[in-house]
């Protein structure tokens, strides 16, 4: 399994700065940040199954466009995963004929090229020996992670989070976790300001990687673009036993 980081930034500037989307493959998407418009239209013609994180824009914000643009040459649906919570704001403030097109019902109810599909927290699914699984993550709306596994290797994705247990209950049961992609926006001085956004900074990050029982490579993602900086220099700073990298779009992982 490939896992192509196309966007990993808080928020954009440049070229160098898409927000969040991973790659699986070829066929599966974990986010639909504007990373997703580094994108060919035959690639995203091959996408079939898109997991979301959480319902905030910077990890949505493309899903309208992919569906649209894909959608005349589509056979068979999109089928977009989620917590509950997470489908109902699409479809209430997306997919509502206002900002956008209903295509859960398009081009026709009984043949959509959008499918909404609930997920809950542990569950797991299986694409041909591919398995994704539902982490949970405490963020300011409904969110989840996911970890990527195949072959008895696996990444995990914490998506947006503050310092969550359950989170750290679920890393610390996976013995064949590879590499960990795990949220940073602010640096220290913006401490409360991750706190009441529920994001972590790199006292949190810190806390957070003290208490992981296993031993992957650590990824940080979700900068914020002023605070890239300040906040890399204060996690270059931490007294960890794990390596910790700034995650880079256009990385690629095996698992």
């Amino acid at each position: 399994m490939k896992i192509r980081v196309l966007g990993c930034s808080g928020g954009v500037g440049g070229p160098d700065r898409h927000t969040t989307a991973l790659a699986v493959d070829d066929d599966i998407l974990i986010d639909c940040g504007t990373g997703v418009g580094a994108l060919s239209i035959e690639e995203m013609l091959a996408i079939d199954h898109i997991f979301l994180t959480h319902a905030h824009f910077d990890h949505v914000a493309l899903l309208p466009m992919l569906i649209d643009s894909v959608a005349e040459r589509r056979s068979r649906p999109v089928s977009v995963y989620a917590l509950p919570e997470t489908l109902a704001a699409l479809h209430a403030h997306v997919f509502n004929w206002v900002l956008w097109p209903d295509f859960t019902v398009l081009p026709e109810a009984l043949n959509p090229v959008l499918k909404l599909q609930p997920l809950r927290v542990g569950e797991l699914f299986s694409f041909g020996g591919r398995q994704i699984q539902v982490l949970p993550a405490a963020h300011s709306v409904p969110a989840v992670g996911y970890c990527m596994a195949q072959n008895g290797s696996s990444l995990a994705f914490s998506g947006d989070t503050t310092l969550c247990e359950e989170l750290l209950d679920a890393l610390n049961a996976m013995p064949a976790l590879r590499y960990l992609l795990i949220e940073t926006a602010f640096p220290e001085a913006m401490h409360a300001k991750a706190e009441i956004s529920r994001h972590l900074c790199p006292s949190k990050l810190g806390e957070f990687l003290s208490r992981l029982k296993t031993s992957p490579e650590v990824f940080i993602t979700h900068l914020k673009p002023l605070c890239e900086v300040q906040a890399s220099r204060e996690i270059s700073m931490l007294e960890s036993v794990l390596p910790i990298q700034m995650l880079l779009a256009g990385e690629v992982f095996e698992v």
